[in-house]
C-alpha cells in the first residue's frame, strides 16, 4: 500500500513524492534538534519529551477524523474473504506500524534516546519509553479510524470536517498563547514543569515520561499508565474489529448525497432539525452575519473610551472578551422574530419546546466558544498575569450561559418585529412600545447579576488579593450553568403555551 501511494495520477505522485521529500528533510532536522537535547539540562529535556510526545500522541488520535482520513486498513476490506475477527486484528495492527507517521515517530524517538542516555537514562527505561510510545501512537490512530468507521458517513461532509477544526482551534490556540507567552531565561518555567509532570501520568504522554521521571516511584507509575493505556487500546480494537466485521453497513441512500449539509450531520430528531435550520441561516443570512461580525468591533471599541480616561492598559484588555461573551449571550434573544412566518413549521408540526430552545442556542454556542477561546488567552497576555485566567473564564462563562439561559425566556415572553428575510440588516422596522427594549435589558442585566460573585472574585485577584481563582471559575460556570437550564425549561413550557400568540405575532410583523 505504501508502494500504491506512488502510482496513478501523475500529478498525485509527484504531489506526493514532494510531500515525502519534505516529510524526510524535516525529521531530519527534528531528530537533530531531539538529540541536541543531550546538551541540555535533565529538567528541560524531560520536560521538551513530554510535552511533545503526548503533543504526538494526541495527534494520532485526533488526526484521522480531522482530516477525514480513508482508513487502507479498514477491517471490512477484508470481509469478502471471511477472516477470523482475532487473528485479522492481530495482523492489522502489525502493518499499522508500517507507515510514514510511525516511521517517524520511531526517528524522533531514537533521537531522543540518545540525548536520554545523556543524562543517565538507562538503556531498558529508554526503549520501554519508545517501544509503548510508539505502541500507543499506533493504537490510538487505529482505535480513531475504527470508531470513525462505525459513527461517521462514507462521505464526511465540509461541515462536519469544520466542526472538528473548531474544536481543535478551541484547544489549539490557547495553548499555543500560553506556551508562547512563556519566558525560559534559561531555566524551564515552573507552569511547563507543572504540566509535564501531570502529562507523565495520563494516557498520552505516561509513555514519553518513563526514562527521565524524577524519581524511581514516578517511573513506575508512568510505566504502570502506558501499560494499562496500551491494554485497554489493545482490548478496543480488537472489539471494534469484531463490530466492524459483524455489523452490516446501513446503504446510502441518493437524498443524503444531495448536499443537506447541516441536517445530514446533525441527529434526526426535532432538536437536530432545529438545530440544523439555526445552523443554515446564522451562516448564511447576513442579519445574523452581521450581528455575529458587530459583537468583536463593539467589544473592541469600548477599549477607546477607558484608555482616554486614563484607565492603565493592563485593565482595559480585560473587559472586551467579558463583553463579548454578554453580547453573544444576548444575541438570540430574539431569533423566533428572524424567523418570521418560517416559525409555522415549528408550531403546526407540534414542537416541544425543549428541542426548539435547545437546538436554537447551539449556533451560539459553536459560534462564541471558539471566538472568546482564541480571544481570552490573548487579553491575559496582554495583561500580563496568567494567574488570572481561570477567574476570567469564570466570568465569561457566567454573562455567556446566563444570557443564553434568560434568552431563551425573552424570545418568547418580549418578540418584537425586525427586518424581514432579505432585508437589510441595517433596516429596522416601525415599532410600538417598548416591549423590545426593556427585553434587551432585562436579559442582560440579568446576566450581569449571574456573573456578579465571579467578577467580584475576579476583581480582587486582579487587585492582588488572595483569591484562590479556582472558586472564581466554578462560582462563574456555576451561575450560568444554573440560569441556563431554568432558563431553557422556562422557555420551553412558555413556547408550548404562547404558540398561537407567537404565530400570530410572525404573521402580524
Amino acid at each position: 500500500m505504501m508502494l500504491g501511494a506512488l502510482r496513478g495520477d501523475r500529478r498525485e505522485v509527484v504531489r506526493r513524492a514532494i510531500g515525502v521529500v519534505i516529510l524526510i528533510a524535516a525529521t531530519v532536522v527534528a531528530a537533530t534538534s531531539a538529540a541536541g537535547l543531550a546538551d541540555a539540562s535533565p529538567l528541560t529535556t524531560a520536560v521538551v519529551t513530554v510535552l511533545a510526545g503526548s503533543a504526538v500522541t494526541l495527534g494520532f488520535a485526533v488526526g484521522p477524523p480531522v482530516t477525514a482520513s480513508i482508513d487502507p486498513l479498514d477491517p471490512r476490506r477484508f470481509a469478502v474473504v471471511g477472516p477470523e475477527p482475532r487473528p485479522l486484528a492481530g495482523a492489522l495492527l502489525l502493518a499499522g506500524f508500517l507507515s510514514v507517521p510511525v516511521l517517524v515517530v520511531l526517528v524522533l524517538g531514537v533521537s531522543l534516546a540518545v540525548a536520554w542516555g545523556a543524562h543517565g537514562a538507562s538503556a531498558w527505561a529508554s526503549a520501554a519509553s519508545v517501544v509503548l510510545g510508539l505502541t500507543t501512537c499506533v493504537l490510538f490512530a487505529r482505535v480513531s479510524m475504527a470508531l470513525g468507521a462505525l459513527v461517521q458517513r462514507p462521505r464526511q461532509s465540509r461541515e462536519l470536517v469544520g466542526v472538528y477544526l473548531i474544536a481543535v482551534l478551541v484547544v489549539v490556540v490557547p495553548v499555543g498563547v500560553f506556551l508562547g507567552s512563556l519566558e525560559w531565561r534559561g531555566v524551564v518555567p515552573s507552569q511547563l514543569a507543572s504540566a509535564a509532570e501531570v502529562l507523565a501520568w495520563t494516557p498520552i504522554g505516561a509513555a514519553w515520561g518513563i526514562a527521565l521521571a524524577p524519581s524511581a516511584g514516578a517511573a513506575v507509575g508512568s510505566l504502570v499508565v502506558a501499560l494499562a493505556t496500551v491494554a485497554a487500546l489493545g482490548l478496543a480494537w480488537f472489539a471494534l474489529v469484531n463490530v466492524l466485521l459483524t455489523t452490516t453497513r446501513r446503504p446510502v441512500a441518493v437524498r443524503e448525497r444531495g448536499g443537506l449539509g447541516w441536517f445530514a450531520i446533525l441527529p434526526g430528531t426535532p432538536g437536530g432539525a432545529v438545530a440544523a435550520r439555526s445552523l443554515s441561516y446564522w451562516l448564511r443570512d447576513r442579519r445574523y452575519i452581521v450581528n455575529v461580525v458587530i459583537v468583536p468591533i463593539a467589544a473592541v471599541v469600548s477599549t477607546v473610551p477607558l484608555l482616554v480616561a486614563g484607565v492603565p492598559f493592563e485593565l482595559a484588555v480585560l473587559l472586551p472578551v467579558p463583553i463579548m461573551a454578554l453580547f453573544f449571550g444576548w444575541l438570540p434573544h430574539n431569533d423566533l422574530a428572524y424567523d418570521s412566518t418560517a416559525l409555522w413549521m415549528h408550531i403546526a408540526s407540534g414542537m416541544r419546546g425543549a428541542p426548539d430552545r435547545i437546538g436554537r442556542l447551539v449556533p451560539v454556542l459553536l459560534i462564541g466558544i471558539p471566538i472568546l477561546a482564541v480571544t481570552l488567552p490573548l487579553a491575559i497576555v496582554a495583561h500580563g498575569r496568567w494567574a488570572i485566567f481561570p477567574a476570567m473564564v469564570g466570568v465569561c462563562a457566567a454573562l455567556f450561559l446566563a444570557g443564553l439561559g434568560l434568552s431563551s425566556i425573552s424570545s418568547v415572553v418580549a418578540p418584537y418585529a425586525v427586518s424581514r428575510p432579505g432585508d437589510s440588516p441595517f433596516q429596522q422596522p416601525q415599532r410600538t412600545g417598548s416591549g423590545g427594549v426593556v427585553a434587551q435589558g432585562l436579559v442582560m442585566a440579568g446576566a450581569i447579576v449571574a456573573a456578579s460573585p465571579a467578577a467580584w472574585l475576579t476583581w480582587r485577584a486582579i487587585n492582588g488579593e488572595t483569591v484562590d481563582t479556582a472558586l472564581a471559575l466554578w462560582v462563574g460556570i456555576g451561575a450560568g450553568a444554573i440560569v441556563l437550564v431554568v432558563g431553557v425549561a422556562i422557555g420551553a413550557a412558555l413556547f408550548e403555551r404562547l404558540g398561537t400568540r407567537l404565530m400570530e405575532f410572525a404573521e402580524a410583523t
